[in-house]
Formats: structure tokens, C-alpha cells, sequence
């Protein structure tokens, strides 16, 4: 299981976040979220849910502090060395009186961090407070600066190796959005149709496999359709029934989503009269999205097409999308929302998502997009229009 990039590229990304550590004063930085991790140096292990770091220093390798039993995946997936593996031992995992970080806390105390700025990634969702504060308590003299997406926005804008892994994320979920179609019909339980989904978007590839994704595949059936992350039952599709599907295709960590709409049978005119606007809504946004764009004069384009067809959608409509673990794809910089000022660049990615949750129904429309030179390629491709299944 080798890395899936060249040592190079993760040696430029490494200076990427070096910089931006120098720019903030910053001597060393800690890093809890698990995507961080994995695209600064390739490692991958379901390590996430017990205490886990990485140390990044100026003259240093990065350093993995974690659970002994995964310290193995660091040699399988990374290029890193032995010098960069410090686990802390098995009796401290889930025990009653101890925290994992109480030693890790002891590795930074020798490595001399007491006294430097160290920062660290406050609302990442695997970096409890109470592992921030065994770390703080063996370097007391320590200036502890608050560093929180520093390593997500040196992630936003993608490498062409990057990309070419997007695009291979975006036809597994070209495949399992096809499986979704061929197989959804009423009188099927959600599960079943799920089933087939999950094994598409893992599989369905003769040339390459997916992962995992970070999201969780999503049906919006019914009075389901209403709200925006339902998950999927046990019940069956209905007879006239409006469906609207949001799956994902994962590539060695790298996540595509890509959302559709199906109506089983006879549908009402406004959901055809809807479709209708977001797709317009979608072409706008697309037209719009170019280098030198704020992500706000995105949203504008399309808030446009909305107050032409008396629509309302108060929610944002797209957001960076790339590496990640679960429980979530987005990279938690750039939002397509009014008055946003982040200022669109060549090779920033894009999960352009535009869902429309009604009283009582809901639709569903999106593309993975990247920034080109001069404009927006989507690297999903699938037909856009509500499907209809007799």
C-alpha cells in the first residue's frame, strides 16, 4: 500500500505549511484532524477515533503521536522514517484515571517545546479539549496560538496530481449514481437500493477501487426530501414519488459528490418548474466561477436566477471539497455563499451543491468542479434533468 503521491509532492506540501506556520511566528504546530494528516504525509489508518496528533516543526520530519497498535500504517503509507513514529502504549487506550496525552504531552516536553509558539487546530472534530489540555500542562511556558484550518487553506488550492485523483473520485460516482438509476423503482426498500450503491461506489471500476466516502451516501424520498442529510430506511420507494440522491466517490481519500433527482411516476409542476430554475441557477453559477471571483460574486450569479423565479434557498450553495474522513468531505474554507470575500484561484475545487428542501418536498442538483485558467471544468458528468422512471 504505497503512497499515493511522490515524496516530492508531499515535500512541497510540507513547505506549504512550514511557510504559513513562519508566517504566523509559529514554532510548531499540532495537528488532530485525520485529512490534515493524510495530505500532509499520506497516512491512512481508521486511527481516528482514539487520541491521535502530528507534530510539524521547522527541522524535523513530521512527527505521528498515536496508538501503538496503528504506528505500522505510518511505514505502509507514508514515506516517513522511524524517527517519526512516537506512539504511546496500549494501557493507556480507554482507561479510566489516564489520557493518552499524558504522554504524548511528555514527547513534546523532550523535544524542547516549552518556551515556543506552538500552535494547534481548535474545532477539528478528533482533538478533544481535554487532549489540548494534557498537552498544554507539559509545556506550561508555552505561547499556544489558536491555528485552526492553517493546514485546510494551505490544502485549497490542488496540485495536478490532486485533480487527476479528483477525477478518478468523480467516475466512481458517475457509476453509482448509474447504479442508483438502473435499479431504483417503487416497491424497493431504500436499503436494498442502498446496498447496491455502497458496493458501486467501491467497485464499480474495472480500473481503480474507492474508499470509504467521507459523507455518508444520502436518499431524500418523500416527506424525507424536505431536509437536507436524512439517511436512508428500511421503507420502500413510492409510486409517484420524488427522490433525490446525494452519494459520493471516494479515491485514496480524495471525495467527489455529485447530486441528482429522480420522480417515480408522475411528479407535480412545481418540481419540474423548480428543477427547471436550479438548473439555470447552476449554469449561472457556472459562467460566473473564474479566477479573481469571490466566492460571494459566485452566490450572486445564482441568488440572480433565484429572485427571477421567486425562489428562496437561504443555505450556501458550494463549498471546497477534497480530502476527508468522516464524517464530512469539506474542507471548511471556501463557501459559495452572499457576501463571502475568499477569492476564487486556478485548481481550488469546488463541490458546487445546489439542494432545494421545500415544505414537504425537495430536490437535488451538484458537480465537483475545479478552477481552470480562465473559467470552471466539471469533472462529474451526468445528465442534469429530473429523471423520470415509469
Amino acid at each position: 500500500m504505497p503512497p499515493p503521491f511522490s515524496k516530492t509532492e508531499f515535500d512541497q506540501r510540507l513547505q506549504r505549511v512550514l511557510i504559513s506556520m513562519s508566517e504566523r511566528n509559529l514554532d510548531a504546530l499540532v495537528i488532530g484532524d485525520p485529512a490534515n494528516m493524510n495530505w500532509l504525509t499520506g497516512f491512512d489508518a481508521w486511527s481516528f477515533y482514539v487520541p491521535q496528533v502530528m507534530l510539524v516543526t521547522h527541522n524535523k520530519a513530521p512527527i505521528w503521536m498515536g496508538r501503538m497498535m496503528d504506528a505500522g500504517a505510518i511505514t505502509l503509507t507514508t514515506y516517513l522514517g522511524d524517527e517519526s513514529i512516537m506512539p504511546y502504549p496500549e494501557d493507556m487506550v480507554q482507561r479510566e484515571g489516564v489520557h493518552p496525552m499524558d504522554v504524548v504531552s511528555e514527547f513534546l516536553a523532550d523535544l524542547g517545546l516549552d518556551g515556543k509558539s506552538i500552535g494547534y487546530e481548535s474545532d477539528t472534530y478528533f482533538f478533544s479539549p481535554r487532549s489540548l489540555g494534557c498537552l498544554q500542562k507539559s509545556a506550561p511556558n508555552a505561547h499556544w496560538v489558536d491555528a485552526d484550518l492553517l493546514v485546510n487553506w494551505c490544502r485549497a488550492v490542488k496540485s495536478d496530481a490532486e485533480i487527476q485523483m479528483m477525477r478518478q473520485a468523480s467516475r466512481l460516482v458517475e457509476g453509482a449514481m448509474q447504479i442508483a438509476y438502473d435499479n431504483i423503482v417503487p416497491g424497493l426498500r431504500q436499503c436494498d437500493l442502498m446496498a447496491k450503491i455502497l458496493a458501486a461506489q467501491v467497485g464499480c471500476n474495472k480500473d481503480f477501487g474507492g474508499d470509504l466516502t467521507a459523507l455518508s451516501p444520502l436518499i431524500l424520498a418523500g416527506e424525507a426530501s424536505a431536509t437536507a442529510h436524512p439517511m436512508w430506511t428500511d421503507a420502500t420507494f413510492d409510486k409517484d414519488q420524488t427522490v433525490a440522491l446525494e452519494l459520493g466517490g471516494t479515491r485514496k481519500r480524495y471525495n467527489a459528490g455529485l447530486a441528482r433527482t429522480v420522480q417515480l411516476g408522475k411528479g407535480p409542476k412545481k418540481l419540474f418548474d423548480t428543477a427547471s430554475a436550479v438548473e439555470e441557477g447552476l449554469e449561472a453559477v457556472l459562467e460566473s466561477i473564474k479566477p479573481g471571483v469571490t466566492a460571494g460574486e459566485a452566490h450572486s450569479a445564482w441568488q440572480k436566477v433565484l429572485d427571477q423565479h421567486g425562489l428562496v434557498k437561504a443555505s450556501r450553495i458550494g463549498y471546497g471539497i477534497g480530502v476527508g474522513y468522516s464524517p464530512d468531505w469539506g474542507e471548511h474554507t471556501i463557501s459559495l455563499r452572499a457576501g463571502e470575500a475568499t477569492i476564487l484561484e486556478p485548481s481550488m475545487m469546488l463541490h458546487v451543491m445546489l439542494g432545494m428542501w421545500m415544505d414537504g418536498w425537495g430536490m437535488e442538483l451538484s458537480e465537483t468542479t475545479v478552477v481552470t485558467d480562465s473559467g470552471v471544468e466539471c469533472l462529474t458528468n451526468f445528465d442534469r434533468a429530473v429523471r423520470v422512471i415509469h
